[in-house]
């Protein structure tokens, strides 16, 4: 059970309920699953005493919908009871297989009609949950998280946004930038990374690869991605390099400066297998270019292990790299919707991330310290230590 031993020593701040957008339910059916399996392993599990009623139940998500008229017009609704909960809203806003229907014709769902609907739900909830908290796995609009001349501030509008209709807790995964909770200043906003579950993932598929420095490097395909490179260099004690990329800021090609070169900064990949570590793969084209340049300095094997696989131009790119031999392996988490055929690829592992969500919810409900949760070092660390 990996809830930490505190939570057997408190009561939770409400009882626990998930409000979960359908953009959402495969990766909510598993964190509930997970919170149900907890909480009958605890000893209040067959209490009486009426602060733990509702403690243990056979399922923590509660019947809700966000149904539209044919004009395409929506409205958040509860088929039942959350007054008193602490309701934890999930979505998905990268989940775009979802469509409806308007004046006779279907659209897509978009980013910004899956967060219209979290806002519904929010609207809903308001002044009958306890507490109301928002898991978006993919924080909405956080690629659009700082300003460069006139441009609209997306993520930060967005999170003052939900502030002020009375969320408490905003829970995310991997920001681009984490720095945009600056405008949310006053209220909780918790930052996660996959880190373990990589690992874990990449020794399941990869059993005989060896960490050290004569064997293995890790890369950080740009600077944005420095961060996360120099923690897993850290904590598996092998050498990290970089890529920066070179931009030409006199055009613009799909609304950014197309990329000229990557430069790399670090020592010699040759004969060592390498991982590409970052925040997500959108089209994907930056992701490969790096790979390719490593493959070109003799590099072993190369795994990508990114948190979200957006695939936002399809998979034939990464089918042709691989046959060709300049990737290995790609492993994203389950944190967003991904394209059913991804699940075919021979190069693609997927790093659960459900076990390690119920953690958090459950945590959060206890009002107790995620400082165990967010930092994954010591499980590595046993990681490392069992091979």
């Amino acid at each position: 059970m990996p809830n930490f031993q505190e939570l057997q020593n408190l009561t939770p701040v409400a009882p626990l309920k998930l409000a979960v957008h359908k953009s959402c339910l495969p990766l909510a059916q598993g964190v509930n699953d997970y919170l149900v399996s907890f909480r009958k392993e605890t000893p209040f599990s067959k209490s009486s005493v009426i602060e733990f009623n509702g403690y243990v139940a056979d399922n923590f998500i509660v019947n809700s919908d966000c149904p539209r008229f044919g004009s395409g017009e929506a409205k958040g609704s509860y088929f039942e009871s959350i007054r008193g909960c602490d309701l934890f809203i999930m979505a998905d806003v990268c989940n775009y297989s979802l469509t409806y229907s308007a004046f006779g014709h279907t659209n897509h769902m978009s980013p910004d009609d899956i967060y219209q609907d979290i806002k519904r739900l929010i609207s809903a909830a308001t002044g009958k949950a306890h507490r109301i908290n928002v898991i978006m796995p993919f924080l909405y609009e956080s690629r659009q998280h700082k300003r460069t001349k006139r441009e609209s501030l997306d993520c930060a509008l967005a999170l003052t946004e939900l502030a002020n209709m009375g969320v408490s807790n905003i829970i995310t995964f991997d920001a681009h930038d984490p720095r945009v909770n600056n405008a949310v200043p006053l209220k909780g906003f918790d930052n996660f990374t996959p880190q373990y579950q990589f690992i874990k993932t990449l020794f399941n598929r990869v059993p005989d690869l060896q960490i050290d420095n004569k064997h293995l490097m890790i890369i950080s395909p740009d600077e944005g991605a420095m961060h996360r490179a120099v923690y897993f260099s850290n904590v598996l004690g092998v050498d990290m390099g970089m890529f920066y990329k070179r931009r030409d800021y006199s055009t613009v090609v799909n609304g950014k400066n197309p990329i000229v070169a990557h430069e790399f900064l670090g020592d010699s990949v040759a004969g060592k297998d390498v991982i590409i570590i970052d925040d997500m793969i959108s089209s994907g084209e930056s992701m490969l270019d790096t790979a390719k340049m490593l493959k070109e300095r003799n590099a072993n094997r190369v795994f990508i292990c990114t948190t979200f696989g957006l695939f936002t131009n399809g998979f034939e790119s990464f089918d042709e790299y691989y046959e060709k031999g300049f990737i290995d392996l790609v492993i994203t988490t389950n944190l967003n919707y991904r394209n059913p055929a991804i699940f075919e690829k021979p190069y693609y592992a997927e790093a659960d991330m459900t076990k390690f969500l119920a953690s958090i919810i459950d945590t959060l409900n206890h009002d107790i310290s995620t400082s165990k949760v967010i930092s994954p070092t010591e499980k590595i660390r046993e990681l490392l230590a069992k091979r």
